[in-house]
């Protein structure tokens, strides 16, 4: 009964957090969405997107699974310390107003360097969640899942959107990640 609990709390959690990952592909889609867009190039950069969210944390994590084992204890406080500064960072650049970088996005080159700007955070928490051994594959597929789903969400709603809706996006999904850090640390 206690490990149905602990895997519906680590499930809840997994999904809090790819939710609050996918945040960024959500606002940087909507950017590129307000650019204009073609449906194939959406469904093409939101596949890739989703391979991205899978192959930065699962990454991420055998990284973290490594540095635990060389940490121990403090591998938790670690863990929040960087889930902590992820999520300022999220926060301080929606803030700062930072603009979607000017590329094309239909090229093999555009669409490689936006789905690594907006997986890179995705490499980072999964050392977190690789101090923590979380279940990897939940781990990523969910990732992945929530990652390519934002990102198709975000894309097709900057077609309709104004871009001031962006910005909340990304704060959004740092405030939670701030708040998993503090969590992780308290």
């Amino acid at each position: 009964m206690m490990e149905t609990g602990m895997h519906t709390g680590q499930l809840l959690t997994l999904l809090i957090i790819a939710l609050a990952l996918g945040m960024d592909a959500f606002s940087l889609g909507i950017g590129i969405g307000l650019k204009g867009i073609r449906l194939r190039d959406i469904i093409k950069l939101s596949a890739i997107i989703a391979l991205f969210h899978i192959l930065m944390p699962l990454m991420g994590m055998v990284t973290g699974q490594y540095v635990s084992t060389l940490l121990g204890g403090v591998a938790t406080h670690v863990a929040g310390i960087l889930l902590l500064l992820l999520g300022g960072h999220m926060i301080y650049s929606s803030l700062r107003g930072e603009a979607v970088q000017s590329f094309d996005h239909r090229t093999v080159w555009g669409m490689l360097v936006f789905a690594l700007s907006v997986s890179i955070d995705s490499f980072s928490v999964g050392i977190s969640l690789g101090m923590f051994a979380a279940d990897v594959l939940l781990t990523v597929l969910l990732f992945g899942f929530f990652g390519g789903l934002m990102s198709i969400l975000g894309l097709m709603l900057g077609r309709r959107a104004s871009s001031s809706l962006g910005e909340y996006g990304e704060a959004c999904g740092g405030v939670i990640l701030f708040t998993f850090g503090l969590l992780f640390l308290f």
